[in-house]
């Protein structure tokens, strides 16, 4: 399953986090593997279940 990058650089800036908003469009890929990337996705504190629906792939 993958999650587009997009929809976590929105989650991050929401939260004012931009610098890692920036690092994310830098370094991942346009769809995140949400299994390969889980722990990022921890370390961010986001939950791909929070994030919207991922697509498979």
């Amino acid at each position: 399953m993958t999650i587009a990058r997009h929809t976590i650089v929105s989650a991050l800036r929401r939260r004012g986090q931009h610098t890692r908003a920036d690092w994310v469009e830098r370094e991942l890929p346009t769809q995140v593997d949400i299994t390969r990337h889980a722990g990022l996705l921890a370390t961010l504190r986001l939950d791909p279940a929070e994030l919207g629906e991922p697509t498979a792939g």
